[in-house]
């Protein structure tokens, strides 16, 4: 608001928008007695109102967040999310849920929160259950998860609450619908999507969704019910998280509640596989880019004792050219270099393979399928393989490649894009023909490097016996020979009789 206007909230005048975190989590408590945790517990998680101040200051215009079901209080800190920026910013607000109940649930949370004391309850100037208007001319409206109603409005502010449960084409619809309002004091109130979900479906709308975020190079906010009973400002109690924990599976408290990978049938590589392959921390020293078309990781320089192998999977439409290289000289073999690009020209990519090449003295294999075969003649090193995927010929290379990983065999730092895709990867991605499925880049450059590879460390190994009668395998003869000799008897006319003893084993058959 601009200096001079006043708005009196109960007990509280309200001058100017708040200017900081302080601020803001001060007023939101003041408004609707929402206290959200401004300490992260977990190593890797958020504060909780970290998500929210940066969605309401609109520091990003994206703001994603994963947490606990239940526990983690997303649905409680959208709806205030939703009030404060109805109510002070002054533009619209639009919910949308997995299905219309969720929606529902939480325009019931804001419908609640303005019973508080501190509440501007005088701003009411309608109060439905399909929308909400207020004095300053903000309209707060819970939507049906349909292509007619995503398409339509066009709010300041879109909250997603539950996006696994979402279709992925209403989420991808709705993204349409934020744009820069102006409010009822002449201030332009700059878009923001704030999303919150637990995820619970291995192949369902949020992995689409975090895997989008991650090709953007936007990293998603996370926190689990540790956080919301935090002992600093937490409001989640003990006895609520012990409960809690007696009245679900251990699966289900571990994905959901945890934040675990969640379980899939049809993954096509055991997940505990692919958590081995990648137990490694990625060293973010080693990063030499990052952007949405464009990511370059370099762990180990070239070292003249060691063996590394090369291999390229090229882009084909919207994919990624996915360049690996691997150090080979003993297993696991170890990545040491990793670059995937998109939208970039095709000189520029085949020069990185060439030059890649040439910087590990890496023995090389490429795709050489459809355009492959343009891409092999501009390969410098004469030592690379072009490999047709095509038929038999591409689904033993893969099948060699996940028995790999399952065995341990490759190992990597734990480079997101390069995870998830071997986590995410079902069965139907691997080895279906359909054009709904598809191979990961990621996957593919990493089976072709293997292909190199187990021709020089075969499944099973020839076992070496001395050349002496003293070997294990001799003695074992030899005792069968005594055993198996036949049986004779002195006659007092001094000829040998033999007879046959009854065969005690295939060996006496012969």
């Amino acid at each position: 608001m601009p200096a001079g206007s006043t708005k009196t909230f109960g007990p509280l005048a309200l001058t100017r928008p708040p200017r900081n975190n302080d601020e803001l989590h001060s007023l939101v408590y003041r408004l609707w007695g929402v206290s959200i945790p401004r300490y992260s517990v977990c190593d890797d998680h958020d504060a909780p109102f970290d998500w929210f101040s940066d969605a309401f200051f609109r520091r990003t215009p994206s703001a994603i967040s994963k947490g606990s079901r239940g526990l983690s209080g997303k649905s409680y800190a959208m709806s205030a999310l939703g009030l404060t920026t109805a109510v002070v910013l002054g533009g619209d607000v639009n919910l949308l849920g997995g299905s219309f109940e969720q929606s529902v649930n939480i325009h019931k949370h804001m419908r609640a929160a303005w019973d508080w004391p501190g509440s501007p309850k005088f701003m009411l100037r309608h109060d439905g259950a399909a929308e909400v208007k207020l004095t300053n001319g903000s309209t707060i409206r819970p939507l049906t998860a349909s292509q007619k109603t995503v398409r339509g409005p066009h709010p300041a502010t879109l909250l997603l609450d539950e996006l696994d449960e979402m279709d992925y084409e209403i989420y991808e619809s709705a993204l349409g619908q934020p744009m820069d309002q102006v409010n009822h004091v002449g201030v332009t109130i700059h878009p923001v999507i704030a999303g919150t979900s637990t995820l619970q479906y291995g192949d369902g709308t949020f992995v689409k969704i975090l895997k989008n975020l991650e090709e953007q190079g936007i990293e998603p906010y996370e926190w689990c019910y540790k956080e919301s009973a935090n002992p600093y400002d937490g409001w989640l109690s003990q006895e609520q998280i012990e409960h809690k924990k007696r009245t679900v599976s251990a699966e289900r408290w571990r994905v959901e509640y945890e934040l675990g990978e969640p379980g899939i049938g049809n993954r096509a590589i055991d997940s505990a596989a692919v958590e081995r392959m990648f137990a490694t921390k990625a060293d973010q020293t080693k990063r030499l880019a990052h952007k949405k078309d464009y990511e370059e990781w370099c762990f180990e320089e070239h070292q003249n004792v060691e063996d590394y192998v090369i291999a390229a999977d090229w882009a084909r439409s919207q994919d990624y050219t996915v360049i690996t290289v691997w150090r080979v000289t003993d297993l696991p073999m170890q990545l040491v270099y990793y670059v995937r690009m998109n939208h970039l020209p095709w000189p520029v990519m085949i020069k990185k393979f060439n030059d890649l090449q040439k910087r590990y003295r890496a023995e090389g294999i490429h795709d050489a399928t459809g355009l492959g075969d343009v891409v092999a003649s501009l390969i410098e090193d004469t030592n690379t393989w072009d490999f047709k995927m095509t038929g038999a010929q591409r689904d033993d290379m893969l099948s060699e490649y996940v028995a790999a990983v399952e065995r341990g065999k490759l190992s990597s730092p734990r480079i997101e894009s390069f995870y998830k895709a071997n986590l995410y990867c079902s069965v139907e991605d691997m080895f279906s023909r359909a054009k709904e499925f598809h191979l990961p880049d990621e996957v593919c450059s990493a089976a072709l490097a293997w292909r190199v590879v187990s021709d020089r460390f075969p499944g099973t190994l020839p076992v070496g016996l001395p050349k002496t009668d003293t070997n294990w395998m001799a003695t074992a003869v030899e005792e069968n020979k005594q055993k198996l000799a036949p049986k004779s008897t002195w006659n007092p006319d001094g000829v040998v009789r033999v007879t046959s003893a009854a065969p005690e084993s295939a060996w006496d058959m012969l």
